[in-house]
């Protein structure tokens, strides 16, 4: 079992402020995301975790056990770094096994251990190689099995897979939440991915500026952003957001009352629509059209806002840059927010619609 427990956790570096109030609770077996912006707080929160920061209030437990004042190396917990912090000079089988030598395990346990891991991350054929001969995805199997190796109560990863390239790290995601399932371990991942994190996690934890903005399942976050930030952040691209005072001209706005200069309707690229008629039309030209497989990402532009805004379409239907074209909005689909502080409000006479 390991359950963990974050409660009311500050930081500050002098009188900048890198987490403030933090709780979070993690099950045992959870694969949670911490996802935010660079800068947001996520790779302190694991230093602090593992030992390797001290935060300035709050307490972390595991299993209901305060560990604030144990040393990193008491607190049977593995880190995996981005740049996979390998010994350059030993060779694939001393990096799995260093942690357990560093225990005094014997040597016919240790070599057991090396094969049984080597072989689960399919790296057995390395194992006298050094670190520097191999590949970023090979290296990155030996920083995971030098972690697991030891079986720890947890494992907290520091975006580990940023170094990869895209098909690589593709790979490697499915391959981690393998290794997860097989293990059945606890894991505290960070990333600025928000892909990786929609992908990936079990639970996502958003922060940004040092606080968490919102935690749930994958669905819940993308589907129900508790204000613009976690909208406009999480998808690819993010939430498109329009002032409700510049829909006023639209007769269904009007009807349900909607006119509000304190309003902002959000919307996903996917809920717009191109020469369709929906709830809502207004005119806009296209800025770019890119191609992403099965199908098209399009950015637009109207004099109904400053910023361009996306759209998703499963086909071009001989769209091309400058065309101009009419954009509906399913409202049925959109959500509200409070234009000055940015919060999620609902308005009830908008949801049956």
């Amino acid at each position: 079992m390991s359950k963990l427990q974050i409660k009311s956790l500050s930081k500050y570096f002098g009188t900048t402020k890198i987490l403030e109030d933090i709780n979070l609770e993690i099950e045992d077996g959870e694969f949670v995301v911490l996802v935010g912006p660079s800068g947001s707080g996520k790779s302190t929160i694991l230093r602090i975790i593992a030992g390797l920061e001290t935060p300035d209030s709050g307490e972390i437990s595991i299993n209901n056990k305060v560990i604030n004042d144990l040393k990193p190396k008491d607190r049977d917990i593995a880190m995996v770094f981005q740049n996979y912090a390998l010994y350059p000079h030993m060779s694939i089988f001393d990096n799995l096994a260093f942690p357990l030598k560093m225990r005094n395990h014997d040597r016919e346990t240790i070599k057991k251990s090396v094969n049984d891991i080597s072989s689960m991350l399919g790296i057995q054929k390395y194992l006298s190689k050094k670190p520097k001969e191999l590949s970023g995805g090979e290296r990155q199997r030996v920083a995971l099995g030098r972690a697991i190796i030891r079986k720890p109560q947890l494992f907290l990863m520091d975006e580990p897979l940023s170094n990869l390239d895209a098909k690589l790290r593709t790979q490697m995601r499915s391959e981690l939440l393998k290794l997860h399932k097989a293990l059945s371990s606890t894991v505290i991942y960070v990333t600025h991915d928000q892909i990786e994190a929609l992908t990936m996690g079990n639970r996502i934890a958003v922060l940004n500026h040092g606080e968490i903005q919102q935690i749930g399942t994958p669905e819940e976050i993308y589907n129900n952003p508790v204000n613009v930030f976690v909208g406009g952040f999480i998808g690819n691209p993010g939430m498109n957001f329009f002032d409700l005072e510049t829909l006023q001209d639209h007769k269904l706005i009007k009807d349900l009352n909607l006119i509000n200069k304190e309003i902002t309707l959000g919307i996903r690229p996917e809920h717009l629509y191109i020469n369709q008629e929906k709830d809502i039309t207004f005119n806009a030209t296209i800025d770019l059209i890119e191609m992403l497989g099965n199908e098209f990402l399009i950015y637009a532009s109207s004099n109904l806002q400053k910023s361009t805004f996306s759209i998703k379409a499963t086909e071009n239907k001989n769209l091309s840059q400058n065309n101009n074209i009419k954009v509906s909005i399913d409202l049925s689909k959109a959500l509200f927010f409070n234009k000055n502080n940015g919060e999620r409000i609902h308005l009830k006479h908008a949801c049956n619609i």
